[in-house]
């Protein structure tokens, strides 16, 4: 072989493995970056889960759903002098 035929081949070879390099590395960077969108957009679904939550346990509050079974369904609490109260029945099988 003669050295020019050499220095051609070097210079091939380092161009084909500095090519892999930069690729190698645009494509880490690309994936990092979705890496960190991803861990953004969890944070605010994480967030907007809390809120939520929140919001659910604010709605199920004994407070307001008495509130709107008043408002709404126009039930309330009877007074004391409507309430009978009923002696419970016996549980336990009957003797022979």
């Amino acid at each position: 072989m003669r050295p020019r035929s050499i220095v051609l081949l070097g210079l091939l070879g380092f161009v084909v493995v500095a090519t892999g390099v930069i690729w190698r590395r645009s494509t880490g960077l690309a994936q990092a970056r979705e890496l960190r969108e991803l861990s953004q957009r969890r944070a605010a679904l994480d967030a907007q889960q809390a809120a939520l939550e929140g919001a659910i346990r604010d709605a199920a509050s004994r407070a307001r759903l008495a509130r709107t079974a008043e408002e709404k369904l126009g039930m309330r609490v009877p007074p004391e002098s409507l309430v009978i109260r009923l002696p419970r029945p016996n549980r336990e099988p009957p003797k022979q």
